[in-house]
């Protein structure tokens, strides 16, 4: 090297490394940013899924008026066939026991009543708890049958999970659309905030010989006994065979609802549905 000629600087071996562990960091950091970024992004498009769903169904479900207007135009007619002389308004202490929940009916989703455990994890309106387990015990007591609950107080939350599970069913056993599985649905399982499980005053009780819900349960030990004697203790069969024009339910020889002893004998005495007697007492 000539004298004149600049020296050539040093490289350090050191800070090439430290630079580049640097750029690494920050690469990983980058990443991690990014990671994070898509992750929150989805669990975004689940929340907005999981709130679409029930808006959907509810589009889908209100545009399936067509039978929802015959059932009601039916009903009307039914109801206009009362004896006038006889409609009165209701004015019992305990008319909230008369409160008529059903698919034209919805209810408060946000109510929750005062409840009480009945077994297990069964719960009911702290009023007809100790009662519906007393009907139960001396229908056991008396050889009569062997009844249990198999449903009791539900919550909001678990309608709607029991509904869709309804309609996902359907769906795949009749081999038909999502619209038509959701109006053979509502026939069976009651549309989220429409179910009087959710009031806590209705009970599904069944036989333990025979634990399906079907028409035959009517054949049971338990549902001949309860079928006379549901009354004496406040309950009524809620949805009698041949009333789905006015109930929207289909026949329930399982479903058991909670009115207080004098409306109980007097509704199945009339042979009138809830609906029926409840427009009946206040001559609409």
């Amino acid at each position: 090297m000539k004298p004149s000629e600049p020296r050539a600087p040093r490289r350090e071996p050191g800070r090439e490394i430290q630079a580049a562990i640097i750029i690494l960091a920050a690469a990983l950091a980058c990443g991690f940013v990014i990671q994070m970024l898509l992750q929150l992004r989805a669990v975004g498009r689940e929340e907005r899924a999981a709130e679409s769903m029930m808006s959907g169904v509810l589009s889908e479900l209100h545009s399936l008026n067509a039978d929802e207007t015959a059932r009601r135009t039916e009903a009307a007619e039914r109801m206009a066939k009362l004896p006038e002389e006889k409609r009165q308004r209701l004015e019992d202490l305990h008319l909230e026991l008369l409160t008529v929940v059903n698919a034209w009916t919805p209810m408060d989703p946000d109510y929750v009543p005062e409840l009480a455990t009945v077994i297990e994890e069964y719960q009911l309106d702290a009023r007809c708890a100790s009662v519906v387990w007393e009907m139960m015990q001396d229908c056991r007591e008396g050889g009569f049958g062997y009844p249990m609950i198999c449903s009791a107080y539900r919550s909001q939350e678990f309608q709607v999970e029991l509904f869709e599970n309804k309609i996902d069913r359907i769906a795949m056993e009749k081999y038909c659309t999502r619209e038509e599985a959701i109006r053979l649905a509502s026939k069976e399982v009651a549309f989220p905030g429409t179910s009087e499980h959710q009031l806590g005053l209705a009970a599904d009780i069944i036989d333990e010989t025979y634990p399906y819900l079907n028409e035959h349960q009517e054949t049971t030990g338990t549902q001949v006994w309860l079928k006379e004697h549901a009354p004496d203790y406040g309950f009524i069969l809620r949805y009698p065979e041949g009333t789905s024009d006015i109930t929207g339910i289909i026949y329930e020889p399982w479903h058991y609802r909670y009115v207080g002893v004098k409306f109980a004998k007097e509704i199945t005495k009339s042979g009138m549905t809830l609906e029926e007697y409840v427009a009946w007492r206040r001559g609409r």
